[in-house]
C-alpha cells in the first residue's frame, strides 16, 4: 500500500496480513480525498480517523495538508503498525495513535475541548452496529467543529442512516460495492454538491 498523492506521495505503508484490518481500497481513498480538497477542508484541518486499521487515512491527511491526526485503534497490533508508519515517514509530532476504542477517544477529545474538522469512520463490515453507536456520540458530545464534516465508509447494501440526532447526512458516493455517507450538524448540511461530488456509480 502507498500514500496516494501530497508530501509523502508514493510512500510505502505497511500493512498486517490476514483479513484483521481492511484497507480502503486506492479508488476509493483517492475518490475521498478529491472530495475533500475540491471542498478546501484539508488544508491545516484536524482529522480523527476511527477504527485506524493500518492508519492509511489518516496518513494520507496528513500527506495532504492536514496539521494533525488522531488514530483509534483497538488493536495492539495494527495501534503499533500505524506508529511504524507513521515513523517511517518522520510524522510521529503531527499524529497520536490511541490504543482504545472510537468512542473512548471522541470522549477524550470531548472532554479536551479539542474540536476536530473532519471525522472518518470505518468500522469492520460485520460491526454494524458500531456506526450508529459513533454517529450518536458525535452528535451529542459536541465534539465536531462548526461546519465539520463526518465521513463513514460502509457497504454499499448497508445504510448508515440519513439521520443520527443533529447529525445529518448531505451526501453518500457509491463506488464499486463500498458507499462513502457524508455527515453535518443539520444546521450546515445544505446540499450544494460540485459536479466532482455528484453520485458516482
Amino acid at each position: 500500500m502507498r500514500v496516494i498523492a501530497g508530501k509523502y506521495r508514493s510512500r510505502n505503508l505497511q500493512t498486517l496480513p490476514g483479513d484483521d484490518t481492511r484497507p480502503t481500497y486506492d479508488r476509493l481513498r483517492e475518490t475521498l480525498f478529491n472530495v475533500l480538497t475540491s471542498a478546501n477542508v484539508l488544508e491545516d484541518a484536524i482529522f480523527v480517523d476511527l477504527f485506524a486499521g493500518t492508519g492509511s487515512i489518516g496518513i494520507e491527511a496528513l500527506s495532504r495538508g492536514a496539521s494533525h491526526v488522531y488514530f483509534a485503534e483497538s488493536s495492539r497490533k495494527a495501534a503499533q503498525l500505524i506508529r511504524t508508519n507513521l515513523e517511517s515517514l518522520r510524522i510521529k509530532e503531527e499524529a497520536d495513535v490511541f490504543e482504545r476504542s472510537a468512542v473512548e477517544l471522541l470522549r477524550f477529545l470531548s472532554d479536551s475541548e479539542i474540536r476536530p474538522t473532519l471525522i472518518f469512520l470505518d468500522p469492520p463490515y460485520k460491526s454494524q452496529g458500531s456506526y450508529g453507536q459513533v454517529l450518536r456520540v458525535i452528535s451529542q458530545s459536541n465534539v465536531l467543529a462548526e461546519a465539520g464534516i463526518v465521513i463513514a465508509e460502509h457497504e454499499k447494501r448497508f445504510d448508515p442512516g440519513e439521520q443520527e440526532g443533529s447529525l445529518k447526512r448531505y451526501r453518500k458516493l457509491n463506488q464499486g460495492e463500498s458507499s462513502l455517507s457524508f455527515y453535518r450538524m443539520e444546521a450546515n448540511a445544505r446540499e450544494e454538491l460540485s459536479p466532482s461530488e455528484q453520485m458516482l456509480e
